[in-house]
């Protein structure tokens, strides 16, 4: 059975992940518990291996592989062992361990992470940020029956690389 919102005309992709710039986009306590947050994400990313979704560019891309890069005390993080995700363990450096995965996939890849640095090193390799995956993650499976993209890509359009910035505290009546 194929997984939802997937789409055999869609292009496919690796998707490589710097667990450490996602999960740091968010402040939602995850310092507290690197490993835990990690284990959350990765969680997360199985709902969308094999799925269609559509990429900053506008393009709708297959994700026929997930490679998820871990590092520091994220490393502790609980593999879901799922179909289409793969875990890497940075020895030292995640920045060099995304690099060292994204030109492994090259050309048909797509590197989520906000880190300017980083991005500079991928030799020209499709960057997307992290609220692009995080919206992907949070989209229902929607869009007419043929269409098979997650989110039905009727989001509006995030910038591909920054995070958005922390939301503002609601005011008090």
């Amino acid at each position: 059975m194929d997984p939802p919102g997937h789409d055999e005309r869609a292009a496919p992709v690796v998707l490589v992940v710097d667990a450490a710039n996602v999960v740091g986009s968010r402040p939602d306590g995850w310092w507290r518990d690197r490993a835990g947050a990690a284990t959350r994400l990765l969680e997360r990313l199985t709902t969308v291996a094999g799925a269609t979704l559509t990429s900053p560019d506008g393009r709708h891309v297959r994700l026929d592989r997930i490679e998820v890069v871990l590092e520091g005390q994220a490393r502790g993080a609980a593999d879901p062992g799922a179909p289409g995700l793969v875990v890497h363990l940075a020895p030292r450096d995640g920045d060099a361990e995304v690099v060292a995965r994204a030109r492994a996939a090259a050309p048909d890849v797509l590197v989520v992470t906000a880190d300017r640095g980083l991005r500079a090193r991928l030799d020209g390799a499709a960057v997307a940020g992290p609220g692009w995956l995080l919206d992907a993650l949070d989209a229902p499976v929607s869009g007419p029956p043929d269409a098979g993209t997650r989110g039905g890509g009727t989001a509006p359009p995030r910038d591909p690389v920054d995070p958005p910035p922390p939301a503002s505290p609601r005011p008090r009546p």
